[in-house]
């Protein structure tokens, strides 16, 4: 059955606690769902991804990425609104640049989807505002640093910008000489698989940047024949995927689980990338596991799962000059 546009559903994507309860015909009380936490962070699903989730299960891998829960409103020592301190290393609005050779524009502050755990949860989109004009700083600032070879679209998800935004943007950074590669940080071909038109396909066709799409996904459940199938268009016009993931308790802190997920996205030609250990920040330590757990679980992914599917175990810290290997 056919579906009704990405762009309606991107602004359906926000619902309410009362909604989604009724959705998973789950009394509220069940559901376990907190207004102040959705008030802090407002609960955001696509129908593609609630249509995933059991029915009447509140325990749900799925559900429990995006519900809000009590934790949330806690505080709690070690955790921060800037985990990774990103305000340091932000010398122009919409621009980040952490790393030596690549650089982050921060597309928009918009998304699909509300994952709890966001690192970005409490970032101030409102000074760092893309718009046609405003790209001209980030870019004159990509321009006179030769040493960067990379950009990489995030935001928010960089894919819930429209067509003609996205082409001139991509233009105006093919049109930067050391630049090679372009990357994508997004959700979207997970969540909302109706946004990869063709039309968004045909913004590559003349581009001679190699570009690289990152997903993010962190159960096998995440995964349908739609993603398969977007899997497909994406290569077919040459773009590598890769996946990362984030370690999540009571979510896929178990070695099974993350091998499932490594065999299900390599069936879709996506190769499992990133397992990120939890960016500590507020409102996200309910999923944070110990990093002595995390290690145990890697060692027994390695023994489940040929090398090839073994995605790097990582953190980041706020000042290293890359991410950190955390095994």
């Amino acid at each position: 059955m056919q579906r009704y546009p990405w762009q309606q559903q991107l602004i359906d994507s926000k619902i309410t606690i009362d909604q989604l309860a009724n959705l998973l015909q789950l009394p509220i009380e069940q559901l376990g769902g907190n207004t102040e936490a959705s008030k802090l962070f407002p609960l955001r699903a696509t129908k593609h991804y609630l249509d995933k989730i059991k029915k009447q299960d509140a325990q749900d891998p799925l559900l429990l990425q995006i519900l809000p829960h009590i934790a949330e409103t806690l505080t709690v020592p070690g955790y921060d609104n800037d985990p990774l301190q990103e305000k340091e290393f932000n010398p122009v609005p919409g621009l980040l640049h952490k790393y030596h050779s690549r650089v982050l524009l921060v597309t928009t502050g918009s998304c699909a989807i509300h994952c709890r755990y966001c690192f970005r949860r409490n970032f101030p989109y409102e000074d760092n505002q893309p718009s046609q004009n405003a790209w001209a700083l980030p870019l004159e600032y990509i321009a006179t640093h030769p040493e960067i070879d990379e950009v990489i679209l995030s935001g928010g998800d960089p894919l819930t910008l429209n067509d003609k935004l996205l082409g001139s943007l991509i233009e105006k950074i093919s049109a930067i000489p050391h630049i090679k590669r372009l990357r994508f940080h997004s959700r979207i071909p997970i969540i909302l698989p109706e946004r990869i038109t063709s039309e968004f396909i045909q913004l590559f066709d003349n581009t001679r940047l190699q570009v690289i799409m990152v997903v993010h996904t962190n159960h096998a459940n995440e995964i349908d024949a739609q993603t398969k199938q977007i899997a497909t268009q994406l290569r077919l016009a040459n773009m590598h995927l890769l996946n990362q993931t984030v370690l999540l308790k009571n979510i896929n802190d178990n070695a099974t689980t993350l091998a499932n997920l490594s065999h299900v996205l390599f069936d879709c030609g996506i190769q499992p990338y990133y397992l990120h250990l939890l960016d500590k920040v507020n409102g996200s330590a309910h999923f944070d596991i110990p990093v002595e757990t995390a290690k145990h679980l890697y060692d027994e992914l390695q023994s489940l799962v040929s090398g090839y599917l073994v995605p790097k175990l990582v953190c980041e810290e706020p000042h290293a000059r890359s991410k950190k290997m955390a095994y």
